[in-house]
């Protein structure tokens, strides 16, 4: 079993930028892929981007697309996703999801391994 653990939420005014970091830890593959989602109170979980093992498969949310970057840095067991020009709708808990699969899918029932989540606030 994978365990995730997203840090890096908090609370920024509009238009500005946020890091957020997913750390893994566990019998982690080389197929392994790590997805990003979110989800604000009331709205259903909803993908953001994800992340191949090797970095070669990305996929983002059109949402996001132009103002978010995923990465990874595998020797350290830890993915990132950069927002930038956040808006006040961006606001939600993020989680971190891994599949020990390859390809990066935005279907949230193909990852079976969830973090607690980070709070992402955005101010108007």
């Amino acid at each position: 079993q994978v365990q995730l653990v997203e840090s890096g939420g908090g609370l920024v005014q509009a238009g500005g930028s946020l890091r957020l970091s997913c750390a893994a830890s566990g019998r982690i593959f080389s197929t392994y892929t790590i997805g990003w989602f979110r989800q604000a109170p009331g709205k259903e979980r909803e993908f953001g981007a994800a992340i191949s093992w090797g970095g070669g498969s990305t996929a983002y949310a059109d949402s996001v697309k132009g103002r978010s970057t995923i990465s990874r840095a595998n020797a350290k067991n830890m993915w990132y996703r950069q927002v930038n020009s956040l808006h006040p709708e961006d606001t939600a808990v993020y989680y971190c999801a891994g599949r020990r699969f390859p390809g990066a899918t935005d279907r949230g029932n193909e990852y079976g391994s969830w973090g607690q989540g980070t709070q992402v606030t955005v101010s108007s």
